[in-house]
């Protein structure tokens, strides 16, 4: 999804409630097609602020279960649809995370996953808006897979990926803000790695467009969905708002780990070098 309305352009109320407004026709056509598990991207309700340090910003965080979730319970109970939702967390004043609440098909809240990698680089000055997750990387059980979610940089880490299918994860979804250079190269290789690694789905979600006053680069878009076999099975534009839709088949989770025991031969004891630096 584009940008609807940008700085400059109207109060940052404003400019989050025709984000949501913009969103509302693709969750109504979501649900029209049937669609079981629904993702938007990250901060889905707000521009990218990251490539600035502007503390008015923090404005545009809420709680979480908050007023943007318990919308969105509404439509899930609506449509018999879980609904992944990426937005901006207050905890506290002063206490903010990069976050995804996760509501199931009856519209029930199950819980939420904070981002854990946070970067700080090249406009991307998320430690300015951001603390580092703290509730691991949770899998939840709803009504039609156990779903794990991972955002944005935390693709570029193995490990999370890693966790999340010891965690049960059948599909994980990456909502990401992410532009053109190198991230657009990797784009399409590491989220396959991990699903092949894995042996789960991913869903894999980006902007579209440009956002002004940052002037980041073009949000390259071009979404995709991949298999536990690494196969791309639908792939969206880089310019286009859209909703896109695929179909799993789950069973093909237990045909490729049932080829390659991922778990099983595992060897953990030979990693703790790597893992307690």
């Amino acid at each position: 999804m584009s940008l609807a309305k940008t700085e400059g352009e109207g109060t940052i109320p404003e400019i989050m409630d025709a984000m949501l407004q913009k969103h509302i026709p693709y969750i109504e056509e979501a649900g029209r097609q049937g669609v079981q598990i629904l993702c938007f991207q990250e901060i889905f309700n707000t521009p990218y602020f990251c490539p600035g340090q502007d503390s008015k910003w923090y404005a545009s965080a809420e709680t979480v279960p908050g007023p943007t979730t318990e919308l969105m319970q509404g439509y899930a109970k609506k449509y018999n649809m879980v609904i992944v939702v990426p937005i901006y967390e207050k905890e506290q004043s002063g206490v903010y995370y990069n976050t995804a609440a996760v509501i199931d098909a009856d519209g029930t809240y199950l819980g939420k996953y904070r981002k854990n990698h946070i970067p700080q680089t090249g406009g991307f000055w998320e430690k300015f808006f951001f603390k580092p997750g703290n509730l691991g990387y949770p899998v939840f059980q709803t009504k039609y897979a156990k779903v794990g979610v991972y955002i944005c940089y935390d693709r570029h880490f193995p490990d999370g990926a890693r966790c999340l299918g010891l965690n049960g994860a059948e599909i994980v979804f990456n909502p990401s803000a992410t532009t053109v250079g190198q991230s657009q190269y990797l784009w399409k290789l590491e989220q396959p790695a991990h699903a092949v690694a894995n042996g789960y789905f991913m869903g894999c979600i980006n902007r579209v467009g440009t956002e002004k006053p940052w002037n980041l680069g073009k949000f390259y878009g071009t979404s995709y969905f991949v298999n536990p076999r690494g196969e791309i099975l639908a792939c969206a534009s880089e310019d286009n708002d859209e909703l896109l839709v695929a179909e799993f088949d789950l069973d093909l989770i237990d045909e490729v780990r049932g080829k390659w025991q991922f778990y099983r031969d595992r060897r953990p004891e030979t990693y703790k070098e790597i893992t307690e630096l």
